[in-house]
């Protein structure tokens, strides 16, 4: 189910817009807002995977918003005004809908979004080898993987294990598209798993992982964005 919200300050647009998506079983509108403020509240508290965004709006337009947010959802942008098209799309907006939209036009649009969630469960396990197992893993529940001497550990929400003919460069490569991060010569971490960063180590389900000192840069990279989605 794709969470989304509906953000324009026309009533008979956003009306519409309900009416597209009430039609959709895969979307689920969670919130409408008037205008950005009031979508910014909404982002605070809850999940939200795509926004149907108009561009001209009061105090702050659409893509003043956009840009203002770490976290971006996926976004479509809702507009009477052509121009902004380039604008738009270079904050990679799924898609730019010109009103009045027709259900055709929405449902294109919301399509590719759909495509691309479908395209991303499939990425979202990986198969790794064990004690002559080949072992599905759902990433989510990898905390992170451990090289001991030319071993590699695995630890999981639920258990660990060996991993067989693998080495952490190797693993760190494949990893690193999916949300995986080296941070020590000995230690690949998954990002979403980690509750707490000091400048030298990291907390994942009360564990201190250490920063290795050639990991520093990609490090404080994460780092820093890990401080700023503490506003959301």
């Amino acid at each position: 189910m794709i969470k989304c919200i509906v953000i324009d300050d026309e009533p008979l647009a956003v009306r519409l817009l309900e009416n597209h998506i009430s039609k959709i079983a895969e979307l689920k509108l969670v919130a409408t807002a008037a205008n950005a403020l009031e979508a910014y509240r909404i982002l605070q508290t809850q999940e939200v995977d795509l926004l149907f965004l108009d561009i001209q709006m009061p105090d702050l337009n659409g893509i003043e918003f956009l840009r203002s947010l770490n976290k971006k959802p996926s976004v479509i942008f809702t507009t009477a005004y052509r121009e902004f098209a380039i604008e738009g799309f270079e904050l990679e907006a799924v898609d730019y809908l010109l009103k009045p939209i027709t259900f055709e036009r929405f449902f294109k649009s919301v399509d590719r979004v759909l495509r691309n969630v479908k395209k991303e469960n499939e990425d979202d396990f990986l198969i790794l080898k064990s004690e002559g197992f080949s072992r599905k893993l759902l990433l989510k529940d990898i905390l992170y993987f451990e090289s001991i001497g030319n071993d590699i550990k695995a630890v999981l929400q639920n258990e660990l294990f060996m991993v067989s003919k693998m080495s952490v460069s190797e693993l760190a490569v494949h990893l690193q598209p999916k949300g995986f991060l080296r941070i020590h010569r000995s230690f690949i971490i998954n990002q979403h798993q980690v509750t707490a960063i000091s400048n030298q180590e990291v907390l994942i389900d009360k564990i201190a992982i250490p920063v290795g000192r050639s990991f520093r840069k990609t490090f404080d990279d994460f780092a820093r964005l890990f401080s700023a989605k503490r506003l959301f």
